[in-house]
């Protein structure tokens, strides 16, 4: 059985082989190439190729493309410092929006003709050419709150949206302009799945009534066109006390990536109960204990994982959040090895 009949019956809720694995191995996947942070976020080619062969070496299921959370930012203005040993992010003294008054400002981009969407787009479609009739590819996209955080500063966004919410309105709806055509363009490179980062649709940042109001307009507009188009729509949040509940309401998505339990549930257990009849889970291992736990630690972890999810399908391995970028690579292959063997059906 190959990846994509591997996953194809797990989205199905049915008992494949073994679970589906993928520890969010993407920045990650630089060791493979020996190049630093900096050059594989901007290099695409050398991103493309460092992917493949961690795809390949490691033998995970799933390709993601998240590269960073600015791609989408870079290209409405905002300026991007690229260090090389972290993630690329905005320049924090330099903000594209500097008062509550400049949301007004931003307006509608083609990503089609923009640098670093652009060039996510050359990504995917290199990443479909090579492994996309075997692997199942998920082009990564930020959610429009996300982008407009990046050009204002989350902390300065969030009073903002305590202050004056109705501000914030129109620079949602430029970037989700543009995000209708960057899926779009996404898309016609073959991929599998559209996955949205819904950053804010957490406990941890803002009230389930906030981020409806706010963002979820917008990702209901952007989930209908992708399934309108025939692609799935999968969610990564790894904030605490995720609203799965909203979320799946405005989005309908077949899978959903987290760390933490659903803020309406008490524990991985209930979520299963509650959510994993209908929705693919993907997780959640934490990617603290990646960077710092043993493998013994990391095994139990995901036995512990598997034990709760694994019945039925509807259940991928993976990380709760990225892979660490700068930790050992030795804990993904514990990951890995765990879903094909303990994983087993």
């Amino acid at each position: 059985m190959n990846s994509i009949e591997r996953v194809s019956l797990t989205l199905q809720h049915k008992e494949a082989d073994h679970i589906p694995v993928y520890p969010l191995i993407n920045s990650i996947s630089r060791v493979f190439t020996g190049i630093d942070y900096a050059t594989w976020c901007q290099d695409t080619d050398l991103c493309a190729e460092s992917i493949i062969k961690a795809t390949d070496e490691l033998g995970v299921d799933l390709i993601c493309s998240l590269v960073d959370l600015s791609v989408e930012a870079a290209d409405f203005g905002q300026k991007i410092d690229y260090p090389k040993n972290e993630a690329a992010h905005p320049s924090r003294d330099e903000r594209l929006i500097k008062s509550i008054e400049e949301y007004r400002n931003i307006e509608p981009v083609n990503p089609r003709k923009t640098h670093r969407m652009g060039e996510h787009i050359r990504l995917c479609d290199m990443l479909m050419k090579a492994r996309g009739k075997e692997k199942p590819v998920a082009a990564f996209v930020f959610g429009p709150l996300g982008i407009v955080s990046m050009m204002r500063g989350q902390q300065e966004m969030f009073m903002d949206a305590l202050d004056d919410p109705d501000s914030i309105h129109p620079a949602l709806e430029a970037v989700t302009q543009t995000l209708m055509e960057y899926c779009t363009a996404l898309m016609e490179t073959g991929v599998h799945a559209i996955m949205f980062d819904t950053l804010f649709a957490s406990q941890s940042i803002m009230s389930k009534t906030m981020w409806d109001a706010l963002e979820g307009p917008y990702m209901e507009r952007l989930a209908d066109l992708i399934h309108k188009n025939g692609c799935m729509v999968m969610i990564h949040n790894c904030g605490t006390g995720i609203y799965f509940d909203v979320q799946i309401k405005r989005m309908r998505p077949q899978a959903i990536s987290f760390l933490n339990v659903p803020d309406d549930c008490s524990s991985y257990a209930e979520t299963k109960e509650k959510y994993g009849k209908d929705i693919t889970l993907i997780g959640h291992v934490p990617p603290s204990l990646c960077m710092v736990g043993t493998a013994q630690e990391v095994e139990e972890e995901c036995k512990k994982e598997i034990d709760t999810f694994k019945k039925g399908g509807g259940f991928i391995l993976s990380t709760g959040c990225e892979y660490p970028a700068n930790s050992s690579i030795d804990n993904a292959k514990v990951i890995i090895n765990t879903a094909k063997t303990y994983g087993r059906y």
